[in-house]
């Protein structure tokens, strides 16, 4: 953690410092919490903490005192956890004590931003311990969040669960819908009249281990090099070619499991295939990609409240289907430089800026995958152009910067790895073959079982959805736009369809 002093905070051990009339002035305050006072930016506490922000403009006569002495309800060390992560810092909590202080803390002094920190570090050793503090101390989206990670890894934890969980919590989280996995083809538009079987999504029936009918793609809905994400438990199919033009598609397609209903929403300012589509608090953002033949550079984000995109910074440079993953609510893309040479670089939304995080060296013969679990980053490669069947593996770790190679290849029943999910300490990846699910080690990813292939063939993109408890809501083949469900009558898009 980084010195107090850095973080617009200084920190005294059993002492009282007074503050001189100009640093009062300068809107600084010190806050006692048990033996420890704390001299803390106002600016800094109304910014990030409801509690303080409150207090501040409440007319009371603490809202005006250099000194405030918090009695009870928060604990030292949860509060510099606080400022720690509302400066930007990512701290590790992996101490049991520590943890019920941090939500201690964010409970009592209401810090959003330290809910989500809370929320984003959830895995499987620490689930049930923030799962029952956020019960007790009433921080709702810190135990939702907990209750879907149990609720994805229940089978895994049901035995510790069942011994160490009041009996309530378990019913709320088994009420639940876990995640499950989908899997779409790559298709390009159709007519409506061809009846096109292979336009569909399906699911994992992981009890039965086949995959399953979910919906229809929508008639004009390209997954042909288009972007696919989900956000908010929506699928978005963003862009894409059609016809023997390749002419890029100017729409968004979205499905709501909910509702079963697809809806049709604008495509990017700058038509575009071939890019990097990522969903992430509340937006889409797509990264590069290609347009008027050649690979391009420039990136969107699409606000789903504002209902529109908006251009942000370029990427580094021209970059065209790169992999790329969230890890602590943190996006890392990969840029390719062939043969050897990939370069991942973190774009930090709130200052629209890049950062190159790491470069790895390794030869490869093309493309690759990346997912996060934790705070790593798995990146599979295929071998080098003599052993290109080959997937390799190597673990980059966001918090100590440091690769790791993992033994063992790994791959299908028909060549390389390119799609991959995680849910809980699983990961699911599937070919027209075999669908296979690891166990996510330290020491690497270990089979654990295998089930059906994707029923069609073909290229797949792949994610997770939460679906109606009572399974897939019944297709609904038209689309709705704006305020009521009609069919897409894009005219150029159907000429050019009809012209096939």
């Amino acid at each position: 953690m980084e010195d107090p002093a850095d973080i617009g905070v200084s920190r005294g051990e059993n002492t009282t410092l007074d503050l001189e009339d100009g640093e009062a002035r300068a809107g600084w305050v010190r806050v006692g919490i048990q033996e420890s006072w704390f001299t803390v930016e106002r600016d800094f506490l109304h910014k990030h903490s409801d509690y303080f922000h409150a207090l501040f403009h409440s007319g009371m006569r603490e809202c005006r005192q250099d000194e405030l002495h918090l009695k009870g309800g928060v604990h030292a060390r949860g509060f510099l956890i606080a400022l720690a992560v509302c400066r930007g810092e990512n701290p590790t909590i992996s101490d049991a004590d520590e943890l019920v202080e941090a939500v201690e803390c964010a409970a009592f002094l209401q810090v959003s931003c330290l809910v989500e920190h809370l929320c984003d570090i959830i895995d499987s050793d620490n689930c049930l311990l923030l799962y029952q503090a956020a019960a007790v101390f009433g921080v709702q989206r810190l135990f939702h969040s907990a209750a879907l990670f149990l609720r994805d890894a229940f089978e895994d934890l049901k035995e510790v669960a069942e011994r160490t969980i009041p009996a309530e919590l378990l019913q709320y989280c088994e009420k639940l819908s876990p995640a499950s996995y989908v899997a779409i083809g790559t298709h390009t538009p159709s007519m409506e009249l061809l009846q096109d079987s292979f336009r569909v999504v399906c699911f994992l029936d992981e009890k039965e281990g086949e995959w399953k009918h979910l919906t229809d793609l929508p008639t004009l809905c390209s997954t042909s090099r288009a972007g696919v994400a989900v956000l908010d438990n929506r699928l978005y199919i963003v862009g894409g070619v059609y016809g023997y033009g390749k002419e890029t598609v100017d729409k968004t397609f979205c499905y709501n499991p909910r509702s079963g209903m697809w809806t049709t929403l604008p495509g990017p300012q700058q038509p575009r295939h071939d890019f990097t589509l990522l969903g992430h608090e509340g937006c889409l953002y797509a990264f590069g990609g290609g347009a008027q033949n050649q690979m391009i550079s420039t990136s969107e984000a699409y606000n789903t409240s504002k209902g529109e995109w908006t251009f942000m910074r370029h990427a580094p440079r021209p970059v065209a289907s790169a992999a790329c993953a969230i890890a602590r609510r943190r996006m890392f893309i990969c840029f390719w430089k062939p043969p050897d040479t990939t370069d991942i670089y973190e774009y930090i939304p709130r200052r629209d800026e890049w950062k190159l995080a790491t470069t790895m060296i390794r030869p490869q013969s093309y493309g690759h995958c990346m997912v996060a679990h934790r705070d790593n980053l798995y990146v599979m490669r295929n071998g080098p152009c003599d052993d290109f069947l080959r997937c390799l593996m190597d673990c980059y770790n966001i918090t100590t910067g440091q690769w790791t190679a993992l033994p063992g290849h790994y791959i299908n029943s028909k060549g390389a790895l390119f799609t991959a999910v995680i849910k809980g300490d699983s990961a699911f990846t599937v070919k027209h073959m075999l669908t296979l699910e690891y166990t996510i080690t330290a020491g690497g990813w270990k089979p654990r079982r295998q089930m059906k292939g994707f029923p069609k063939s073909g290229s797949l993109w792949t994610c997770l959805l939460r679906l109606p408890e009572t399974g897939p809501v019944t297709p609904i083949p038209e689309v709705e736009d704006g305020g009521g469900r009609k069919p897409l009558t894009d005219t150029k898009f159907v000429e050019a369809l009809q012209s096939f």
